[in-house]
């Protein structure tokens, strides 16, 4: 089976987010860099907060310079320090005095027998996963109108499904279904949504350095490939459509759900 572009994916913009100021966690690269690219394309004002302060700079003045009537600002912050979180918050409040959407999308994974897995380790998958999160979606609350808006979690499918070597990034990613249903309850009263999305295998830098570094690189493509039954891995604008989907009005009465975006490898009965 083909595998869709960006521009297959994407339909062509039609101003969905019109107006939107955004606040993408983890948006210099991969599925964070796809989402904030259909969101400019489909007209939010977007602002990337990521830790890599080269890329982060790299993909917003690439953002504006293919749209320069709307610019795309990165902000730097480490989510394990919750200092910096506000601090980003700030800095965004300096442009704008709202925020209508907040995707939290940073996360960093982790594979290591339970054996091996130090308390180190658990902090730091803990601290930017989950408690990163939280503590952004804290930070911004003061800033959604009264009209609400819209929070999209990126969780995965580890959240639901065990995979070898992988137990605090599953809990990290576990949790994150919580903390979406909770914070749908508890921000409702404010008329704002929040929502999670599960991704599968997407082909991301990421994933494809983790691909060529394998023992067998063709053997793990193949196996993970055959793992779904629309017959290919993902790629970064499957998941920037669902993310659009649930930030736009298009979802005006979902909340407190998680959207798998697996191309059904989750429905197997042995994955």
């Amino acid at each position: 089976m083909p595998v869709p572009t960006s521009a297959t994916v994407n339909e062509p913009a039609s101003n969905r987010l019109k107006g939107r100021v955004s606040l993408i966690s983890g948006g210099a690269q991969g599925i964070g860099f796809a989402i904030a690219s259909l969101f400019q394309q489909e007209g939010a004002c977007v602002f990337l907060l990521d830790c890599d302060a080269r890329n982060g700079k790299d993909a917003a003045a690439e953002f504006t310079a293919k749209n320069p009537s709307l610019p795309v600002r990165y902000i730097r912050a480490d989510l394990q320090d919750p200092s910096e979180i506000q601090n980003a918050v700030d800095a965004l409040r300096k442009h704008h005095d709202r925020i209508d959407i907040l995707v939290n999308n940073a996360g960093i994974e982790m594979e290591k027998p339970m054996a091996k897995v130090t308390v180190a380790d658990w902090d730091l998958i803990l601290n930017v996963n989950l408690r990163g999160a939280f503590l952004l979606s804290q930070a911004s609350l003061p800033l959604f109108p009264e009209s609400g808006g819209a929070i999209v979690n990126i969780s995965s499918i580890h959240a639901t499904h065990a995979f070898p070597h992988s137990i605090p990034y599953a809990c990290s990613k576990a949790a994150m279904l919580a903390l979406t249903r909770n914070l749908a309850l508890e921000l409702a009263p404010r008329h704002i949504r929040v929502n999670c999305i599960c991704p599968g295998y997407i082909d991301t830098r990421l994933w494809e350095e983790y691909l060529r570094n394998s023992a067998n690189p063709k053997s793990l493509a193949e196996h993970t490939t055959a793992l779904h039954p629309l017959g290919r891995r993902g790629i970064p604008a499957d998941v920037s459509e669902a993310a659009l989907f649930l930030a736009s009005e298009a979802s005006a009465f979902i909340t407190g759900t998680d959207l798998v975006v697996d191309g059904g490898l989750t429905v197997r009965a042995h994955p």
